[in-house]
Parts: C-alpha cells; sequence; structure tokens
C-alpha cells in the first residue's frame, strides 16, 4: 500500500474519531452525564500522543524482533481472505490471553495499570496506553508468527482490533440484546473497568466474547460499574500515569486491582 495513501487514510480515521470524541462529549453535557473530566481528558490525551511517538520509536525493534522470529516459522501461509480471517480470529484469541495474564502477572499488570487508572468512561480512555508497550508485542504475537501466519496480516489485525476497542469506551451505547455474549460491547467493557468487586477479571476479550464464555470469565453488565482501580484516583499526570505500575512493581506494593 502506497504510504501517502496510507497517510491519508490514517487521518481520515483520525479526523472522525475526533468527531465522535466531540460528539460524545456534547451528549455528555447536555445529558449531565457527566463522562468527562477536563484534566482525566488532558491526561488522556498526552498519553496517546507519547503512545504514538512510542510506536515510531520502538518500530525498529520490533520489526527486528519478528524479522528473528519468522526465520523459524512451521509454515509459510498464503495471503488469502481466509487466511486474513484465521489471522484475525487468532490474533484475538492470543490478545484474550494476553488481556488475561496482564490482570494477573504483576508485571504485566504494570504495563496495563494506566488503561485502567481513570475514575470515568468514555472514548478518549480508549487510547490510555503504556508508552512501552510496543516492547511487548512481538513476543505477544510470536506464536502466530511461528505457525506461519503472514506478519502483515497479524499487523493489521492488531490494528483493528485495537480499534474496535475504541468504541467500546463509552457510556452513551446500552446493551445491544443478542450480540452481547458474542461480541464484544460497550455494556461488556464498562464491566472490565469496573473495580466493582463482581467486575474485577471480567470480560478480557478484544473484539470477541466467545473467550470469556468458553474460558468463565464473562460478566454481563448488572449494576453500574464503579471506573479505575480498587485503590482510587491516582494523578492526572501522563508521566505518573505511565510509570507507577513499574514504580510499585519494583516497590512490591501492587495489591490493587482494575
Amino acid at each position: 500500500m502506497d504510504n501517502n495513501f496510507r497517510a491519508g487514510f490514517g487521518g481520515i480515521v483520525f479526523l472522525f474519531l475526533l468527531a465522535l470524541v466531540v460528539v460524545e462529549i456534547i451528549w455528555s453535557w447536555r445529558k449531565d452525564k457527566k463522562a468527562y473530566n477536563t484534566k482525566d481528558t488532558l491526561a488522556n490525551l498526552a498519553i496517546f500522543i507519547g503512545f504514538q511517538l512510542s510506536k515510531v520509536l520502538f518500530f525498529g525493534f520490533q520489526y527486528t524482533i519478528m524479522g528473528y522470529l519468522s526465520q523459524f516459522s512451521l509454515f509459510h501461509l498464503k495471503s488469502t481472505p481466509l487466511v486474513f480471517l484465521i489471522s484475525f480470529v487468532a490474533v484475538d484469541f492470543v490478545y484474550y490471553w494476553y488481556h488475561r495474564l496482564s490482570h494477573k502477572i504483576k508485571l504485566l499488570w504494570a504495563f496495563h495499570l494506566v488503561h485502567h487508572s481513570s475514575l470515568f468512561m468514555n472514548l478518549t480512555v480508549s487510547y490510555r496506553l503504556n508508552w512501552l508497550s510496543a516492547l511487548l508485542t512481538p513476543f505477544v504475537v510470536a506464536p502466530l508468527i511461528l505457525i506461519g501466519l503472514p506478519f502483515e496480516f497479524i499487523a493489521a489485525s492488531f490494528g483493528l482490533n485495537l480499534l474496535y476497542q475504541f468504541f467500546l469506551h463509552t457510556e452513551a451505547v446500552g446493551k445491544l440484546g443478542f450480540i452481547e455474549g458474542i461480541l464484544a460491547t460497550p455494556s461488556a467493557h464498562r464491566v472490565h473497568h469496573g473495580s466493582n468487586e463482581q467486575y474485577i477479571d471480567k470480560n478480557f476479550g478484544g473484539v470477541f466474547m466467545i473467550w470469556d464464555r468458553w474460558f468463565g470469565t464473562y460478566q454481563p453488565e448488572t449494576i453500574k460499574a464503579t471506573y479505575g482501580v480498587t485503590t482510587g484516583f491516582i494523578s492526572n499526570n501522563p508521566f505518573v500515569l505511565v510509570f507507577k505500575g513499574f514504580v510499585d512493581y519494583f516497590k512490591g506494593k501492587m495489591d490493587y486491582k482494575g
């Protein structure tokens, strides 16, 4: 794909997502939903900018590791629509387990904490992602590379998975009927971000909820979620939010959940 086309398409997607944020802000204001807080939103935007820069910074590292792993692929599957579909589903399956382990393994939680640190649920929270998470990506998708799925399909599927999750971070959409429990929905993801006792460590799927149903981590939304980690407010400083998990990890103070 031509680089100019990619840049243009990416720009259009960004403007579309930005327009949705504006619409959600207006909805929150008119309905008095209080889904946005100025300091929290500015922190989200700062973290988003840092995350985009980190992707550029760590691209060479990711490419090198993935290129090295590809030498040991068991198969070399052709780039066909069916293989892309398999890649998309496989990426979501791997994402489910990576996401679930990120809530169970303290070092991985150090990376993931920033995403659960907001006391609000809105579209800008979706890109509240750790600047160092790009260091983990090659190892997360390593099994898919080793079985021979095309690297470009893996990368595209991972990108689409994260893009889909953008739409899950909102209170503006209620339950979606029969789709609940099959696909990840805003309702299911509100549960995931809840620090309520019955909501902790539930609904890890990125696109599909079938993994959660199969492996016993599915929880429907029954009460309003209390967002954030169990210890409450952390900070609105993006540097504190990004690195707090690592500081707490090395201090041995990670006795909180999100």
